[in-house]
């Protein structure tokens, strides 16, 4: 998310890879709120649900009879998001004919509608995502190469949550927050009991099936606290859960606070001292951890 923060306001195409669920909307979303752009539009097409037949349309609109049933003008995405962020979701199932006519479009800034003669000026950020292994798609040539040059600007990894273990209580809590708003609830906070079964589960659908999750918390409790009965019975079914995960709170806070300070040596390449500075602790505090939890900061120099 450092890399996320350092590129929000530059109009660089930004490319986000990771497995579905991992919050690639979410960032695409981040990107575009700290951006110069937003008050303009946030346009979000999903590739994958729209018709090939009608992706060119969808994309750069169409003029009045340019097909059978296209009964007046209609203006594409890439004009509703004129002066903001054009998302274009699972990039990689697009058509070879439409990469042709995107590519085009990011090359000049240009484009007709379809059926039209009329070239149409946009000034956007356009922001692509994928689950899809794009180099593998351009060797199998269903993927243009020159395409995935100009998409792979900027690109940004999404590992899936069970690879980042110490996002879940912050994100659970996030979305514990958002739905208890909006549903007008006044649950304060996650038990004991849930937040070990939480922190115990792999997360296959991630950070997506974390979000579902909390909502179904929220809408069947009716106390201040989530419990573990408000949870999911996959999240508490014996053969859904990490075996080497925590079986206490204790524990989970422990396995928190050593990947927290893993994260932060790894972004300060082993250096001890600038590792306390970002977590704003004192570097006393970060050796007793360090040698209290066996990490070995010398590995993470090369990071």
């Amino acid at each position: 998310f450092d890399m996320v923060h350092r590129v929000a306001d530059s109009n660089a195409t930004v490319l986000l890879r990771g497995e579905s669920g991992t919050g690639k909307t979410l960032v695409a979303k981040a990107l575009h709120a700290n951006s110069s752009r937003r008050k303009g539009p946030f346009v979000v097409v999903n590739c994958s649900a729209i018709p090939e037949s009608l992706m060119e349309s969808e994309l750069f609109g169409h003029e009045k009879g340019a097909f059978t049933g296209a009964i007046s003008r209609k203006k594409g995405r890439f004009e509703q998001a004129d002066g903001g962020t054009l998302f274009l979701d699972e990039i990689s199932e697009i058509s070879p004919a439409v990469q042709v006519k995107l590519l085009n479009v990011i090359q000049e800034r240009n484009f007709q509608r379809l059926g039209g003669s009329e070239t149409l000026q946009v000034n956007i950020r356009l922001v692509a995502a994928t689950n899809r292994d794009l180099e593998k798609a351009v060797q199998e040539k269903s993927f243009r190469e020159d395409l995935y040059y100009r998409l792979n600007v900027f690109p940004v990894y999404l590992p899936p949550l069970r690879e980042r273990r110490t996002d879940i209580l912050l994100l659970a809590e996030h979305f514990l927050d958002k739905f208890s708003r909006e549903n007008n609830k006044k649950i304060e906070r996650i038990s004991t009991s849930a937040i070990d079964l939480l922190m115990q589960y792999h997360w296959p659908g991630n950070v997506r099936e974390l979000q579902n999750c909390m909502e179904r918390a929220v809408l069947i409790c009716d106390e201040n606290a989530i419990k573990a009965i408000h949870l999911p019975p996959t999240l508490q079914s014996s053969d859904t859960v990490r075996t080497d995960s925590p079986t206490s709170l204790a524990a989970a806070v422990e396995n928190f606070e050593r990947e927290l300070i893993i994260d932060a040596l790894k972004k300060n390449k082993g250096n001890q001292t600038k590792a306390a500075a970002f977590l704003d602790t004192s570097l006393r505090i970060i050796n007793y951890k360090i040698h209290n939890y066996k990490i070995d900061p010398k590995q993470y120099k090369g990071c």
